[in-house]
C-alpha cells in the first residue's frame, strides 16, 4: 500500500519530477530558477514546456485545457478549450503552444470587479503561474493562472498573493543580509490550511431551499441534542463518511495535495481536513482544489458538502485555520525559536516584525477574514471574537519583556510532562499550551490565524499577512543595514516592539466578556461586522502600505472596498428572498393545513359533548404563532422592498441590509422556529435539524 501511494501521489501533477523527466536540462533549470529563486519569466521556454505538458496530459486522458484561476468570488473558474486545432486527412491536429500556455483571455466583465471593469470592458487576461504546478483532473489539463484586467489590475485571489510573496522575499532578505546571512537566495512564506466542513444527506439537502440557494439554514429549531455532550470530536467516523474521506484522499493525492489529518469536529456532522505546508501560492491552490473536490466527491457518496461558516444556528460553525511561517531557501524556519530563542537574532527580529505588523494592521487582518457567513461565527465561543490579538504563551512573553527591559532572563523551565504513571514516557513540554481561543496564535514555529471562514479563499489572508510583515521588515532593515553595532540595534527593535506593541499580546481566554472589556481598555479595535471591516481597505495608512509593498494599488483597494460591501448586500438579499419563499410557499401553508385539521378535530369533539380545554388551547396557541409568523413574513417583505426601491450608495445599502438581518430576518426566524415546535414532524414540510445533523 505504501509503495502504491508513493507511485500514485502527484501522478496527475506536472511537478518537479515530471519536468525533470520531460524537459531539456536548460529549460528545466530555467523553470526551477523562476520557482525557487524568484527570477523573471523567460518566454523562450514556453513552447518547449507547452509541448511537454500537452503530451504528458494526453497520456493521462486529457482532451482539453483550462486556465484555472480564482476570481474575487472565491470560486475556481476557467474556460475549457480542446487540444484539437483542426484536422488533416481525417485525423485531428493536436496543438498546444507556448502562447496558449502562458496567456489566456476571459470575459473580465463577467466577474465582480468593484467598478474596475464596466460591462462593455470585457477583455481580461490569465497568465500562467509557473511556480504552481499544472494538473490533470478528469479529462482537463488545469493550468494555475493569475487573472487581471486589460489595464493590469488584479481581478483574482492569486495575483495579490504573488505580489506579497515578492515583497516579503525582498525585505526579509535585506534583514537576513544585515544579520550576516549570505547563503539564502530567497525567503518564502509557507502555509498549511485546516478546512472544516459539514456533510448532510443529499436527499435531505434537496428538500431545503435555504441549503440549496444560500448554503445555510435560515430557519430551524434547536434539536434536543446538539454538541452538549462533546461526544463527536475525535469520535468514531461512520463507514459512509469514512468511504467519502478515503475517496477524497485518493483524489487529492493524485493531484499532489498532501491531505494529512482528517477527523470529526466539535458538532454533529462536522469534519476537518488539514494539508501539509506548501509555499503560500501553492497552498492557496491546494485549498481551492480541496474545496472543489469535497463538493464533487461528497455527491458520489450521497452527501452534500456544506462549506458555509454557520450552516446551523446554535451549532458550532466552521472555520479555516491558516498556519503561516517563513522559510529560507536553505531550509531555516525564521519562526523556529531554536534551543535558545533569546540569542537567536533571526527569530527575535521575525517575531517582533509579526507582533508589530499585527498591531499596526489589525484592521486589515480582520478584513481578510470577513465574509457574510463569518459574521455569524466570530465571537460565538466557537471562534475568536472580532478583536485581533496575539497569543505567545507565558514563556516567550516573559522572554521578550526581560530582553526589552534589560532584565536578567528568567531561568524558568516547563520541564517534562508528568502523568503520575511510571510506564508512560516523559517528554519535554512545549513552551506554551495551545490557545484555541486566540485569533493569531504562536504554535511552536508558526502563527495560526484562526479567524478565516471555511468558505473563503485563503488568498486575501495570506496576501495581507505577507504584505504587513514585509512592510515592517522594510523598516527593520533600514535600521539594521550599516549599523555599527548590530546587537544594539536588535535590542532597540525588541525594546521598541515591547513598548509600542505589547498590548496586542494576550495569553488568556478570548471567549470571555472580560476580554472584550480589557481589549477596549488596551485600545484594540472590536470590528463586529463585514460592513465595519470593509473600511480597512480604504484607510489611508493601509492604502499607503499596500502601495509601498506593491500588493494593491489605490484603485484596487477602492474597488475591493466596493465589492466587499456589494457582496455583503447581495448575500443578505438572497437570504431574505429565500426566507420569504420558504415561508410563503412551504412553512405557512403547511402550518395552516395542520391548523385546519386540529381545529376540525377540536370542533367535532366539542359538538359531540367532549370538549377538551387542552385541544382548544392548542388551536388558539397555534393561531397566535401563525399570525406572528405571517406578520413577520410581511414585515420582512416590506423592508426588503423598501431597500430595493431606495436610491442609496453601496455603504448605505450594506448598512440597510445589516439592519434587515438583525431585525426583520431575526424576528422571522424566531417566529418560524416557534412554529416548528408546534407542528408535528410528519406535517413539517422540510427536514429538521435532527435529520440533517444525525441522519448520515
Amino acid at each position: 500500500m505504501a509503495k502504491e501511494l508513493i507511485e500514485v501521489f502527484g501522478s496527475h501533477l506536472f511537478d518537479d519530477r515530471s519536468m525533470r523527466e520531460r524537459l531539456p536540462q536548460g529549460v528545466y533549470e530555467s523553470l526551477r530558477e523562476i520557482r525557487d529563486e524568484g527570477k523573471p519569466w523567460n518566454p523562450e521556454v514556453a513552447d518547449v514546456v507547452a509541448d511537454a505538458m500537452k503530451n504528458w496530459a494526453m497520456e493521462l486522458g486529457a482532451t482539453h485545457y483550462t486556465h484555472w484561476f480564482s476570481p474575487m468570488t472565491g470560486i475556481g473558474s476557467g474556460k475549457h478549450d480542446s487540444f484539437i486545432d483542426g484536422a488533416h486527412e481525417g485525423e485531428p491536429v493536436m496543438r498546444f503552444s507556448g502562447k496558449m500556455l502562458a496567456k489566456g483571455e476571459s470575459d473580465a466583465s463577467s466577474f465582480p470587479s468593484g467598478g474596475l471593469r464596466a460591462t462593455f470592458e470585457a477583455r481580461g487576461y490569465t497568465a500562467w503561474d509557473p511556480t504552481s504546478p499544472a494538473f490533470v483532473l478528469g479529462t482537463t489539463l488545469y493550468i494555475p493562472t493569475a487573472f487581471c484586467s486589460y489595464t493590469g489590475e488584479a481581478l483574482d485571489q492569486k495575483t495579490p498573493v504573488l505580489r506579497s510573496m515578492q515583497a516579503l522575499n525582498k525585505q526579509a532578505l535585506r534583514v537576513l543580509r544585515a544579520l550576516g546571512d549570505t547563503d539564502s537566495v530567497s525567503v518564502r512564506p509557507t502555509v498549511g490550511a485546516e478546512q472544516e466542513y459539514f456533510l448532510v444527506d443529499k436527499t435531505l439537502f434537496d428538500k431545503r431551499l435555504d441549503l440549496k440557494v444560500a448554503g445555510h439554514t435560515l430557519i430551524g429549531a434547536k434539536p434536543p441534542k446538539g454538541q452538549e455532550l462533546e461526544d463527536h470530536y475525535y469520535g468514531s467516523i461512520n463507514e459512509r463518511v469514512r468511504a467519502f474521506m478515503r475517496e477524497l484522499d485518493d483524489e487529492l493525492w493524485l493531484l499532489g495535495v498532501p491531505a494529512k489529518t482528517e477527523h470529526n469536529e466539535a458538532a454533529p456532522g462536522q469534519y476537518e481536513l488539514a494539508s501539509v505546508f506548501a509555499t503560500a501560492n501553492i497552498a492557496c491552490d491546494h485549498n481551492q482544489i480541496m474545496m472543489e473536490l469535497m463538493r464533487k466527491v461528497a455527491l458520489r457518496h450521497g452527501f452534500a458538502c456544506l462549506l458555509h461558516e454557520k450552516p446551523f444556528a446554535g451549532i458550532n460553525g466552521s472555520g479555516k485555520h491558516n498556519n503561516w511561517s517563513i522559510v529560507t531557501s536553505t531550509g531555516r524556519n525564521l519562526l523556529d525559536p531554536t534551543d535558545d530563542p533569546a540569542t537567536c537574532s533571526e527569530f527575535l527580529i521575525t517575531l517582533c516584525a509579526v507582533i508589530t505588523a499585527v498591531d499596526k494592521y489589525a484592521d486589515l487582518l480582520r478584513l481578510s477574514a470577513t465574509c457574510p457567513g463569518n459574521e455569524e461565527r466570530l465571537g460565538g465561543n466557537e471562534a475568536p471574537p472580532a478583536i485581533v490579538s496575539i497569543f505567545l504563551g507565558n514563556v516567550l512573553t516573559q522572554m521578550l519583556h526581560d530582553l526589552a527591559e534589560g532584565h536578567t532572563l528568567s531561568k524558568e523551565t516547563l520541564g517534562n510532562l508528568r502523568t503520575g504513571v511510571k510506564s508512560l514516557p516523559l517528554f519535554k513540554l512545549d513552551d506554551a499550551d495551545r490557545n484555541r481561543t486566540s485569533p493569531f496564535a504562536f504554535t511552536g514555529n508558526k502563527f495560526e490565524f484562526r479567524m478565516v471562514g471555511s468558505s473563503q479563499s485563503i488568498g486575501l489572508a495570506n496576501a495581507v499577512t505577507n504584505a504587513i510583515v514585509a512592510d515592517v521588515f522594510h523598516d527593520f532593515a533600514d535600521k539594521l543595514e550599516g549599523a555599527a553595532d548590530i546587537n544594539a540595534v536588535v535590542h532597540e527593535i525588541i525594546a521598541d516592539t515591547w513598548r509600542e506593541h505589547s498590548h496586542i499580546i494576550f495569553n488568556g481566554n478570548n471567549y470571555t466578556a472580560e476580554w472584550v472589556t480589557e481589549a477596549a481598555r488596551r485600545g484594540l479595535a472590536d470590528i463586529p461586522t463585514m460592513v465595519d471591516a470593509a473600511d480597512a481597505f480604504i484607510a489611508d495608512k493601509n492604502m499607503k502600505m499596500f502601495e509601498r509593498t506593491k500588493v494593491f494599488t489605490e484603485i484596487e483597494c477602492r474597488s475591493r472596498y466596493e465589492m466587499t460591501l456589494e457582496t455583503y448586500a447581495k448575500h443578505i438579499h438572497i437570504d431574505a428572498s429565500t426566507m420569504l419563499a420558504m415561508m410563503s410557499r412551504s412553512i405557512i401553508p403547511a402550518s395552516y393545513a395542520y391548523l385546519g385539521r386540529i381545529a376540525k378535530t377540536e370542533y367535532y369533539t366539542e359538538q359531540n359533548g367532549a370538549a377538551c380545554a387542552a385541544a382548544k388551547a392548542s388551536v388558539q396557541n397555534l393561531c397566535v404563532t401563525i399570525d406572528t409568523a405571517v406578520g413577520a413574513t410581511e414585515a420582512l417583505r416590506r423592508a426588503l422592498d423598501a431597500i430595493d426601491t431606495a436610491k442609496m450608495g453601496e455603504k448605505a445599502r450594506a448598512v440597510a441590509f445589516r439592519a434587515l438581518a438583525s431585525n426583520e430576518m431575526r424576528a422571522l426566524r424566531h417566529a418560524a422556529d416557534a412554529l416548528e415546535m408546534q407542528v408535528p414532524q410528519s406535517d413539517w414540510p422540510i427536514p429538521d435539524y435532527c435529520e440533517l445533523l444525525f441522519d448520515l
